[in-house]
C-alpha cells in the first residue's frame, strides 16, 4: 500500500509560486511580477514549505528562481520602517530578522538538493538566500551587490556572512562587503558564488542538466553527502556569531539616528 504524502502547505497570495514536476519542486519568488523584495510573507511561506519537506521524501530537488525582472533586490525596507514605527523598542524588528535566520537554516538543512536559478540583480538578502543553495547558476547578465555597509547597516541578514565566507573566502567577501562594489556574473563564478554562468536563455537547460542526474541518484546517498558537506562547511564556522544577527540589526536600527532607511 502506498504511503499518502502530505500536501505542500498553502502560501500567501503573491508571495511564492510552486510547481512540482515529479521529484523536482520549482519554487518561484515574485509570482505577481510586482515585488522583487523579500518580505515577511515570503520568509514565512518559504520556511513553512521547507519544513514540510521533512515529510515529503518524494521531493528530491528544489529549484529556487524568480518571475520578476530581477531575482531579488534584498529585504523589504518598507516592512522594516513599519516595524520600527509600530514598535520603536525593536521587538517586532527582531522577530523579522529571526525569520530570515530560520529560513536560511531550513534551506541549508533540508534533505532536498537546492538549486538557485539567478537572473537580473541579486542584491543583499537575495545573494544571502542564493548562497544557502547547494548549486547556483546565473545568467551572464547578472549583477550582484552587498550594499548594507553603504546604507549604514550591519551585514546581518539570515546569518549569511559565515556562509558567504565559507563559500567564497574571507578576503574577497571582506572587500565586497566593505566597498559595496557591484560585481558581475564572471566575478561571482571566480569567487565560487556561482557554479555556472550561461546566457539567460540557457538557464533552464542548465538547471535541467543538473536535476536529471540528481533524481537518478540513490536518495540516501545524496542526503548523506549533502549533510556531510554541510557539516564541513559549518565546522569552518566554529566561531559563528550569526545567532546574534537579529539582535545586531535591531540594536542598530532602533538608534534614533538610524531610522532613515529610505536609501535601502
Amino acid at each position: 500500500m502506498n504511503d499518502i504524502l502530505p500536501a505542500l502547505p498553502a502560501h500567501s497570495p503573491g508571495s511564492i509560486g510552486t510547481e512540482q514536476d515529479g521529484p523536482v519542486l520549482h519554487v518561484r519568488l515574485n509570482p505577481t511580477h510586482l515585488d522583487d523584495a523579500l518580505g515577511v510573507a515570503v520568509l514565512d511561506d518559504l520556511t513553512a514549505l521547507l519544513d514540510e519537506l521533512h515529510d515529503r521524501p518524494d521531493v528530491r530537488v528544489v529549484v529556487l528562481s524568480s518571475l520578476g525582472e530581477d531575482f531579488c533586490l534584498g529585504a523589504d525596507r518598507t516592512e522594516y520602517l513599519a516595524a520600527l514605527d509600530a514598535d520603536p523598542a525593536g521587538a517586532t524588528m527582531r522577530r523579522i530578522a529571526d525569520k530570515a535566520q530560520r529560513l536560511c537554516r531550513a534551506l541549508e538543512n533540508t534533505h532536498a538538493i537546492t538549486v538557485a536559478r539567478l537572473h537580473g540583480k541579486v542584491v543583499g538578502a537575495g545573494l544571502a538566500l542564493a548562497a544557502y543553495c547547494d548549486l547556483r547558476v546565473g545568467a551572464d547578465t547578472c549583477r550582484f551587490r552587498m550594499p548594507e555597509v553603504g546604507l549604514g547597516l550591519p551585514p546581518a541578514w539570515g546569518g549569511a556572512m559565515g556562509r558567504l565566507v565559507s563559500e567564497a573566502g574571507v578576503a574577497r567577501i571582506r572587500e565586497l562587503m566593505l566597498t559595496c562594489e557591484v560585481f558581475d556574473a564572471n566575478t561571482a563564478h571566480r569567487l565560487g558564488l556561482l557554479h555556472k554562468v550561461v546566457p539567460v536563455d540557457e538557464l533552464d537547460r542548465t538547471v535541467a542538466a543538473w536535476t536529471r542526474p540528481l533524481v537518478r541518484r540513490a536518495p540516501e546517498s545524496l542526503v548523506l553527502t549533502k549533510r556531510m558537506l554541510t557539516g564541513f562547511s559549518q565546522a569552518s564556522r566554529t566561531a559563528d556569531v550569526s545567532l546574534l544577527d537579529a539582535h545586531l540589526l535591531t540594536a542598530h536600527l532602533t538608534r534614533p539616528q538610524s531610522r532613515d532607511l529610505t536609501a535601502l
